[in-house]
């Protein structure tokens, strides 16, 4: 017998105004850009203001994996660990924006709006991905000015990016899930001690072979770490591994542990939204 494989009517509308009130939610977050500039240049100008620190500080004194000495070669390997951190951090914000809309009543007029459920929480993923593109985009740029490149080709550096915006888009379910959580907005800047640590214990400033034993084993289980090497290896910089099984697969596992961390936190995140009022 014949199958109907249309979609019904009313899916469709539902789907159209989904997206609608999506992209609307997501409008009205990036309208604080505008209208507030100091958030434009705290999100944008942190990240150069680290680049410029990081290479130019340690720069002198750090040795790129392999043994090449030279200022160059240092920043060649730390860019990469560079935009990594940058993304790493990015769910900062994300928590703190969440955070501040939902003590401030936001989401509860959002919530007793004729609008789609999801739209609170897929407008806010559409404009961290938006904000961490343009990141992205200027630190680059610096980098370029400071002297590194990407000596790939054309594809697998547009590959490298795509690995650290998919990072960025995974921790974005972190970062609502956080925000959802915590009482009040300072009390999402104290998340702060926690996010220092695990990009600290990776391999975005230094290898993981440099550390003891023990440390450089957890340092190269991190997720950051994974994005890091693979990221390097695409770019065609230095890359410090240490032979283990997880370095050698960074580029597989740079895709599995986002997927494994949006299966995680995504529902979380929905749920807890899901659950605010009752």
């Amino acid at each position: 017998m014949p199958v109907d494989l249309s979609v019904d009517s009313g899916d469709e509308r539902r789907l159209y105004w989904a997206l609608a009130d999506s992209f609307n939610v997501a409008r009205r977050f990036l309208t604080h850009y505008r209208n507030k500039p100091s958030y434009i240049l705290w999100q944008l100008g942190f990240p150069i203001i680290s680049v410029l620190l990081y290479g130019y500080v340690f720069s002198g004194a750090m040795k790129a994996p392999g043994g090449e000495g030279g200022s160059d070669a240092y920043r060649d390997f730390l860019m990469a660990g560079m935009f990594v951190m940058t993304m790493a951090f990015g769910f900062m914000n994300t928590a703190t924006g969440v955070v501040y809309d939902a003590t401030k009543g936001v989401i509860d007029r959002f919530r007793s709006m004729p609008m789609a459920p999801s739209a609170v929480v897929t407008g806010r993923g559409l404009t961290d991905i938006i904000v961490a593109c343009a990141e992205l985009t200027i630190l680059a740029l610096t980098a370029l000015a400071m002297g590194w490149r990407a000596h790939g080709s054309f594809g697998e550096t547009v590959a490298g990016f795509a690995l650290l915006v998919l990072l960025r888009f995974s921790l974005i379910w972190v970062g609502v899930w956080l925000g959802l959580l915590v009482p009040s907005p300072e009390a999402a800047g104290g998340l702060y001690a926690v996010v220092f640590p695990l990009t600290m214990v990776s391999s975005i400033f230094v290898p993981t072979s440099s550390m003891p034993g023990w440390l450089g084993t957890v340092a190269a289980w991190n997720p950051i770490s994974s994005t890091g090497t693979a990221v390097r290896e695409l770019f065609g910089n230095p890359v410090g591994a240490d032979g283990s099984w997880i370095e050698q697969n960074a580029l597989l596992m740079a895709v599995v542990w986002p997927l494994v961390v949006t299966a995680v936190f995504l529902p979380l995140a929905v749920r807890r939204f899901q659950r605010l009022s009752r």
